[in-house]
């Protein structure tokens, strides 16, 4: 059975508004979201400087994009997390240490993609 709420058009508005408040909340609260999001205009840019194929321009752009989706996962993470108290639990601590992790996987494979194509 599904939810019962708006459909076709006025649903995409709805979710659309969602998201957008979403991309406020992180941007204001999230120094790290503001920090990625940074990251991936200036890398964005770069992409188009540097890459030769357009499969290196996808991957170049790619990568710090999703980087950031991760970033933005991570912190609603957080927020779910801290909304229950500040005191420790350990699967609290380790919700929050998963979320940090994938975010570090995605830098690192960034980072890797970026340096193999500098360097060859």
């Amino acid at each position: 059975m599904s939810k019962p709420g708006a459909t076709g058009l006025t649903r995409i508005i709805h979710a659309t508004r969602y998201s957008m408040q979403g991309f406020r909340a992180g941007l204001k609260h999230e120094a790290a979201l503001r920090q990625e999001l940074l990251l991936g205009i200036v890398l964005t840019l770069l992409a188009f400087a540097v890459s030769e194929s357009v499969i290196e321009l996808v991957l170049l752009i790619l990568l710090p994009w999703l980087t950031f989706a991760v970033e933005i996962l991570n912190s609603a993470i957080e927020a779910v997390v801290d909304r229950f108290g500040d005191e420790y639990h350990e699967l609290s601590g380790r919700a929050k240490d998963l979320g940090s992790a994938a975010v570090f996987v995605l830098l690192v494979l960034t980072a890797f993609t970026w340096l193999a194509f500098l360097i060859a």
